[in-house]
């Protein structure tokens, strides 16, 4: 299948400091001195409460932010100066346009960037099958459910075979049931592809179950409190939700993280 993509990057965050300025022109800061790596090919996650900085710190990476106030994010050794052709984002919001079937939606940024349109239709219609939309590439995004909306976002991001995947609290939105259900999905495709991840997320056992390590970030400002490494076997497996190892890892976050609310 042509599904396969070049190794994932290599990041390197360091002591970054961000702070915004809001409305009454106040200072809020947002991050503060954040430093850890994620290997070519790694799963990682950041677990937080709601508005501890994780969003920000996923922006800054993908270059989607004005920078920071100091430190740096290398990818691959180079600095983030801007968006780049090598990274996909996947938004808790699937961010479809409505007019566009699922292969037209997945083929905007060929169709943006002037790539081969012809070459990479087929390579849309491989990942379509990989996320299981297939006889949907023709249905409209009214015509699906959430799941499949954020799959055909999925295939968009992965079109342009990025070598990372940055990915806002996907799965957010989502039931229960389809969420555990879109963890496995994505763990699946991952596997195909090996992109390097960074997976934004408030739940503690999502981000133990899909990652290699997870970052925990305090309350705002954030910073790191611990990098936890996961040593369960791939693939991953719903029944290792219950399991000793996993309740132990969710434990010591949720220590970590005291009195503030996460799932």
């Amino acid at each position: 299948m042509a599904t396969a993509v070049r190794d994932g990057c290599s990041i390197a965050v360091r002591n970054v400091h961000k702070t915004y300025r809001s409305s009454s022109l106040d200072a809020v800061p947002a991050l503060a001195g954040v430093s850890f790596d994620v290997e070519a090919r790694e799963f990682v996650s950041i677990v937080g409460a709601s508005g501890c900085g994780k969003s920000t710190m996923l922006r800054i990476i993908g270059g989607l932010d004005s920078g920071t106030d100091s430190g740096e994010v290398l990818i691959d050794g180079s600095g983030v100066n801007g968006p780049r052709r090598d990274v996909g984002i996947v938004f808790q919001d699937a961010t479809l346009l409505p007019w566009r079937d699922v292969l037209q939606n997945a083929m905007i940024g060929i169709e943006i960037l002037g790539m081969d349109q012809k070459a990479y239709r087929a390579r849309a219609m491989d990942l379509i099958h990989l996320v299981q939309l297939d006889g949907f590439e023709h249905r409209y995004p009214y015509e699906l459910s959430g799941g499949m909306q954020q799959r055909a976002a999925l295939v968009r991001a992965l079109l342009h075979q990025p070598k990372l995947l940055l990915l806002d609290e996907p799965f957010g939105a989502l039931d229960a049931l389809t969420r555990e259900a879109m963890g496995l999905e994505l763990l699946r495709v991952w596997q195909a592809n090996r992109t390097s991840i960074v997976f934004v997320t408030h739940s503690v056992l999502e981000a133990v179950f899909l990652s290699d390590r997870v970052v925990v970030f305090s309350a705002r400002p954030g910073r790191v409190l611990d990098i936890v490494t996961v040593r369960l076997p791939r693939p991953r497996r719903l029944d290792m939700l219950g399991s000793p190892e996993v309740g132990a890892m969710a434990n010591h976050i949720r220590g970590l993280l005291g009195a503030q609310v996460v799932s």
